[in-house]
């Protein structure tokens, strides 16, 4: 019995042996530089310690304010030497392909068990966000079961650099944050606004106070003690911002800039022509007619174009696309909405995505561009991109065609092609920096 006992361990121990010892390979390793940075700048992705050649699914994970989960992946190769470097190397498939080392940030959409057509924003600035970078094996497609975890890392995108202050703001009926940044100043002054959205909305701001402006973030409706819901608007509000940001002992003179979005673009142009404050807008999808509620300023009165919800599509999964619905600038019934940005003294940037589907931006910028030329004025400089959708934010910022309209609660399309929108953040988030340095200081 014994020497059976003997036979049958001497026959185990290679099997055991071959248990204990598997075939010889590197730990794969991922690298995110920097792992905390500003969330409008780069990282640099690196894989290594893969086999030549191995397919691999890259993911990456966050949560908005809410707890609310965001997913995207794509699908890579390593090269001969077992390695990936995002910069370089294309996805071959995912909810990307190609050469887009920041294709993982841009790409982040609702995870399958939550609601859908929410957007990725912070709504706190002071937290970063963390987002979990993930390496499985294998290809596995955007909503499936994802292979083994070989790698990971966590990423910190800050909104706010250190030394940044933000001042809440309750200055005459003025509402909002001031973002300041770090030293003595003076900065260059600017206002920034959102669309129907309402409330305050302070991410663009304290990116732009990152960047060296006094960045004042505005609301106009639903924040605080403004009105609930917009009916109709002062531009005396928006000169007494404007006032009180270029009196500011650490804003530097002699005017202010403003940048908005949407209704908040609209409201940027009007600013320009009518408050002396103002020397430089940047009107991202902006209509060149005053929309929707009426503007007053002292005697004058801009009535706003109107939607009209029979024109208004809805597709099979419920979407609404309202591109038709806005009553048309250019019927001269209408001329009256039209705001006479000839007469300002200032300079425009006009940005505009060429597939927005919230209304016709690329057309209200050609009638704002024409109508100043017939003025014999060149004070404007155009971006226009193609497959880019209407809200065009600071870079990586996830993609979102469509949208959860808060006014209606509903979805709606904003429309754009996910990678060209990207793009279109990225070279334009450039652009309006050095628009608004060389225009005010």
């Amino acid at each position: 019995a014994a020497m059976w006992r003997a036979l049958a361990a001497a026959a185990a121990a290679p099997a055991r042996a071959l248990l204990r010892t598997p075939p010889a390979r590197r730990a794969a390793s991922l690298a995110v530089s920097p792992t905390a940075g500003p969330a409008d700048e780069r990282v640099e992705t690196r894989v290594a310690g893969l086999s030549p050649g191995q397919p691999v699914t890259l993911r990456a994970v966050a949560a908005d304010d809410r707890g609310c989960l965001f997913q995207s992946c794509a699908h890579y190769r390593a090269d001969s030497g077992g390695e990936l470097h995002l910069g370089t190397d294309a996805s071959h498939g995912g909810d990307y392909t190609g050469v887009e080392p920041m294709g993982l940030f841009w790409s982040l959409a609702p995870a399958g068990m939550e609601k859908p057509y929410q957007r990725l924003v912070p709504r706190n600035t002071g937290a970063p966000m963390k987002v979990e970078v993930l390496v499985h094996e294998g290809h596995s497609p955007p909503g499936s079961m994802p292979g083994p975890v070989v790698a990971k890392a966590e990423v910190q995108r800050l909104f706010t650099a250190p030394g940044v202050r933000r001042i809440r703001l309750k200055e005459g009926v003025v509402r909002g944050s001031l973002f300041l940044p770090p030293g003595d100043g003076p900065f260059p002054g600017v206002i920034d606004m959102y669309g129907d959205e309402g409330g305050l909305i302070e991410f663009r701001s304290s990116l732009l106070a990152t960047h060296g402006f006094a960045a004042l973030s505005l609301p106009y409706f639903d924040f605080e003690d403004l009105p609930r819901v917009l009916k109709e608007l002062k531009l005396e509000y928006f000169e007494e911002a404007a006032r009180f940001l270029q009196r500011h002992p650490k804003v530097k003179g002699p005017g202010v800039g403003v940048i908005g979005t949407g209704k908040g673009a609209e409201l940027a142009l009007s600013m320009i022509t009518f408050l002396p404050e103002v020397v430089a807008a940047v009107s991202i999808s902006g209509c060149s007619s005053n929309t929707v509620a009426d503007l007053h300023y002292g005697q004058m009165t801009l009535p706003g174009l109107r939607f009209d919800m029979k024109k208004v599509s809805v597709s099979d999964s419920g979407v609404f696309d309202i591109f038709e619905a806005l009553d048309d600038p250019a019927n001269p019934a209408n001329f009256p909405s039209v705001i006479p940005i000839e007469k300002a003294e200032g300079h425009f940037l006009l940005v505009v995505g060429e597939d927005d589907r919230m209304w016709k931006s690329s057309l209200y910028a050609e009638l704002a561009t024409r109508r100043l030329r017939q003025h014999g004025k060149e004070n404007f400089e155009l971006l226009s991109y193609p497959g880019a959708g209407h809200r065009i934010d600071p870079p990586s910022t996830p993609f979102c065609q469509v949208a959860m309209d808060r006014v209606l609660g509903v979805p709606v399309l904003g429309g754009g092609e996910s990678k060209a929108h990207a793009h279109a953040q990225e070279h334009s988030w450039g652009k309006i920096q050095e628009f608004l340095h060389l225009h005010l200081g």
